[in-house]
């Protein structure tokens, strides 16, 4: 399964101390011009050390096409691409090579595979999600066609979270700050929050908002097929991910039905509007013309620089005291892995549903 999605697909390889991690991207139509600079800077969003709430890991993240592209527009065959590592410290995790990580992935893959790259994680790495990234560009690109805009941004770490509705916020914001927060003052709040964290050796979790603007009425399969199944599912796919919700999720288990429904009105151009937007612009798993908002849980990164119990492959208890370069906070650089993948879902619903 390392193949995503219908029509618009990517398929990523590769490892966090490999030679290189990257991927193919299918059904990209034919035509389309390929901004450089924008794929660069969704790359940049996304890269390590970037600030210092983030691994002090130093990589360029370069990426070069290997096909796919021909004069600056894609040719509608199979793009392929890669990233090489560049600087990998992999004698760093020489000690996790027979040793379990606590709530890491070690011992699945090693459980299933009978063989785990414990450099960095291995294919386990949040490094896979350059790939994620790339193929989010394109989509990004594609959907300018449909005017349809995605936007994600940090709205909780730890215990401080924005109260505030997306609708309240400065989106131009979310870039002035390495947290990715549009509210200066709890942005603020954050930072300090994951500098304390990362002092201590330890890490921290959140959520990442996302909104979807300007969807076109109709995109969504039923049964099996509804949309906001497919976001649930790129989201939920994203490394150190533990949640999903859309619209008012479980808030609104709170509220009466009479509370919770939409009501429809008629708008001045003839069209079929609501007065909430409590279902999140998605009904019947179908999207309704509304914006579409879901929130995205990240849990606490694994690896951190405190002692912790486990044990190794032959089951004997130790202690664990880990080296390398993490996040403590994965929130900042998740934002545009979570734009990256709606991308992908919408402009493959846009096919499915021949818009």
């Amino acid at each position: 399964m390392n193949t995503f999605g219908n029509i618009f697909r990517l398929t990523s390889f590769g490892e966090s101390h490999g030679e290189a991690v990257g991927g193919v991207i299918d059904g990209c139509p034919a035509g389309l011009s390929v901004d450089m600079d924008f794929i660069r800077k969704e790359l940049n969003r996304r890269r390590p050390g970037q600030s210092d709430l983030t691994t002090s890991r130093q990589e360029a993240d370069e990426v070069e096409f290997l096909s796919g592209i021909y004069e600056g527009q894609t040719t509608g065959t199979p793009i392929g691409f890669i990233v090489r590592n560049t600087n990998s410290h992999s004698q760093d995790y020489d000690n996790l090579k027979d040793v379990y990580r606590p709530s890491h992935a070690d011992y699945t893959y090693q459980q299933k595979y009978g063989i785990r790259d414990h450099r960095g994680g291995g294919r386990s790495s949040a490094r896979e999600t350059i790939a994620r990234v790339v193929a989010g560009a394109f989509a990004k690109l594609a959907l300018k066609k449909y005017g349809i805009e995605i936007t994600a941004y940090t709205s909780q770490i730890g215990s401080i979270r924005l109260d505030k509705s997306y609708k309240e916020l400065d989106f131009w914001k979310i870039e002035s700050n390495p947290v990715r927060c549009p509210d200066t003052e709890k942005a603020e709040e954050m930072i300090e929050l994951i500098k304390t964290v990362k002092k201590e050796g330890d890490t921290v979790g959140g959520v990442i908002t996302c909104v979807c603007r300007d969807i076109p009425t109709g995109l969504g399969e039923p049964v099996f097929g509804k949309l906001h199944a497919a976001l649930g599912n790129a989201m939920l796919s994203i490394n150190s991910v533990k949640g999903f919700e859309y619209g008012m999720g479980f808030e609104g288990v709170q509220y009466r039905g009479s509370e919770m429904n939409d009501a429809f009105y008629c708008k001045p151009n003839g069209n079929v509007g609501v007065k909430t937007n409590h279902s999140g612009g998605i009904q019947g798993g179908i999207s309704n013309g509304e914006d579409i908002y879901f929130r995205v849980a990240f849990k606490p990164v694994a690896t951190l620089f405190k002692e912790q119990e486990t044990v190794d492959k032959n089951g004997n208890e130790v202690l664990l005291n880990v080296g390398g370069r993490h996040d403590p906070c994965v929130l900042p650089r998740a934002v545009p892995v979570v734009e990256a993948m709606a991308a992908a879902v919408i402009l493959d619903y846009c096919f499915l549903c021949n818009l």
